[in-house]
């Protein structure tokens, strides 16, 4: 994020000034210096509409109007009259990039290359295209073209430089960008990333070099003062990484980033009055500063500093009283160093009438859950009911954790609860699928599943719980052959799907089959004791009883009950002196 001034290199974004796309300015003027077969628009006497300028200019104006599909067809009129303008046919292409088809952009720019390959206002078109589209080779191709004809382009330098280092080809990124310097010695993009290339490479005094050779050229940028910061930090430099965040702060007193990386650097460096005092009017700001919040999160939060992050809350919080959104993100940060106590108590901290409350109730019950505190859980979320009584989905966490508890007809008396509320809550009807064939009810498991498939028939859940209580019972085999099939296609890689899949082969008798798809579903979810047993079922059939009986014992190893039937098999098996 840059605070001075605007930067063309910062967040990957690169900015393209092309010649050939540039709205409202004069065709003849843009296509100076062009081939003759390049110039676009031949000017007509006003009293004649029927030809090219007049509906390129008609276009024109419905394109600043934001008319773009009335701009598109009149720009293609516009081509009918003047069919080999190639500047008419990079601004429809640019057009069509304004309206998100990219095909029709892509397939208008190839064209044009085909009659005239060194075209480089469409090699630049044709390269954004590619650069949008990840299809990162081919933009490379189209870069490296404009730059072998036309190294003038310094905007194509940084989008091509770019291109390299991101892919981790730091040689020629560094190729790149030395080019670049070379051509546009003040380029301060170029020594900016050349820094970033040596920091990389732990080539410590170049990387510091080029960003003070960067601030040379433009003292006002952040970017090259953070990146000292980082770099002196990994050299141990406190006094200079002070130094810097103060003058950072210098220029702009309130600039976040500074106060909560110099508060930060103060804590780690024992200074505590230091720390307090900088993190006092991080609070004091956030109170009329929401981009406070958003700083930490998209800065600590979001890449899963969350010790840092706890250490600024907890600074912040003693200067004023904790916003809903501190309290909502401090809970997140000291879930994220386990410290499930303090992140419980400050997602209680959110009252009832906060936008966050919902968040917060689901992440205090699944903390209890994962404590194994199933009765603090629903007394929590029998509160969070009592204040909020209309949400459905309070009802369903409600639900799961009575089911947990194996208080069945209580857990049915919630979902249902939640369904007067929303009829059409698929986890909700799921919900109650799963309760009613815990309570041996499958045919109502197999109508409220049926129920969700009727609001979502795409649900590969929805689609394998049918499939699989088929395959149990041994009924309406083939139906459920397509159900699991169906929810593969949603999602291939899932274990217990691929699982229902062998299984139903079992019951139709097809062992190979089965076992094919067993034994993937065992690698993709390795020691799990239903596909295991599973495994061993369709060993035994095969009569291969060895491994049968190594599966069934590593089955029972890992269930934690019902243990009764794979004991009983391994004893069968045992008995037959195996």
């Amino acid at each position: 994020m840059i605070f001075f001034k605007t930067i063309l290199f910062i967040s990957g974004t690169v900015f393209f000034f092309l010649t050939g796309c540039t709205m409202g300015m004069n065709p003849s003027a843009q296509a100076a210096g062009q081939q003759s077969n390049q110039n676009p628009v031949q000017r007509k006497p006003q009293a004649d509409r029927d030809n090219s300028y007049y509906y390129y200019t008609e276009a024109q104006l419905q394109r600043i109007k934001g008319n773009l599909d009335k701009s598109s067809i009149l720009l293609e009129k516009a081509i009918q009259k003047d069919p080999e303008s190639v500047y008419l046919q990079r601004e429809l292409a640019s057009l069509y990039l304004e309206q998100k088809n990219e095909d029709k952009a892509l397939s208008a720019i190839k064209s044009i290359l085909g009659k005239y390959p060194d075209d480089v206002d469409s090699l630049i078109i044709l390269g954004r295209i590619y650069h949008g589209r990840k299809n990162i080779d081919e933009a490379r191709k189209a870069y490296e073209r404009i730059l072998a004809m036309d190294p003038a382009r310094e905007n194509i330098f940084l989008a091509l430089g770019e291109i390299y280092f991101e892919a981790g080809d730091l040689a020629n990124a560094s190729r790149v960008y030395s080019l670049l310097i070379n051509r546009f010695p003040r380029s301060y993009a170029g020594h900016f990333y050349l820094g970033k290339i040596y920091v990389q490479q732990e080539d410590f005094d170049r990387a510091e070099a080029k960003f003070k050779q960067t601030l040379e050229i433009e003292p006002g940028l952040e970017e090259p003062m953070f990146e000292m910061i980082n770099l002196y930090q990994r050299q141990n430099k406190a006094g200079l990484i002070e130094n810097i965040y103060l003058d950072i702060l210098k220029v702009s007193p309130d600039d976040i980033r500074a106060l909560m990386g110099l508060g930060l650097f103060y804590s780690n460096q024992n200074q505590k009055d230091k720390a307090q005092a900088v993190f006092n009017r991080l609070g004091t700001k956030n109170s009329t500063d929401q981009a406070v919040i958003k700083n930490l999160l998209q800065s600590y939060i979001e890449p899963g500093n969350f010790r840092d992050a706890v250490i600024i809350f907890e600074g912040m919080m003693t200067a004023v009283k904790p916003s809903q959104e501190m309290n909502y993100l401090a809970g997140v940060a000291y879930e994220g160093i386990k410290d499930r106590d303090k992140a419980i108590a400050q997602f209680k901290q959110i009252p009832p009438s906060a936008k966050f409350f919902s968040r917060a109730v689901a992440q205090v019950v699944f903390l209890y859950q994962e404590d194994g505190k199933l009765t603090e859980a629903i007394d929590f979320i029998q509160y969070a009911i009592r204040e909020v009584p209309d949400n459905p989905d309070f009802h369903l966490f409600l639900a799961t954790f009575l089911e947990e508890k194996g208080e069945m007809e209580k857990a049915l008396e919630s979902v249902h609860r939640g369904l007067k509320i929303d009829p059409s809550h698929d986890q909700l009807h799921f919900r109650l699928g799963v309760i009613y064939d815990k309570m041996g009810r499958k045919d109502d498991s197999i109508k409220a599943m049926r129920e969700v498939l009727r609001i979502d028939p795409e649900n590969p859940h929805a689609l394998n719980y049918i499939g699989y209580t088929y395959a149990e019972l041994g009924q309406n085999l083939d139906e459920a052959e397509q159900l699991i099939k169906k929810a593969l296609t949603y999602k291939p890689d899932d274990g217990h799907i691929t699982d229902s899949l062998g299984w139903v082969y079992y019951k139709k008798g097809l062992y190979d089959k089965a076992l094919e798809y067993l034994e993937k579903a065992s690698k993709l979810v390795p020691d799990d004791p239903t596909i295991l047993e599973h495994l061993g079922d369709t060993y035994l059939k095969l009569g291969l009883h060895n491994e049968a009986l190594e599966h069934y014992r590593n089955a029972l190893l890992k269930k934690e009950k019902e243990k009764t039937e794979i004991q009983k098999k391994i004893q069968e098996i045992e008995k037959k002196g195996f």
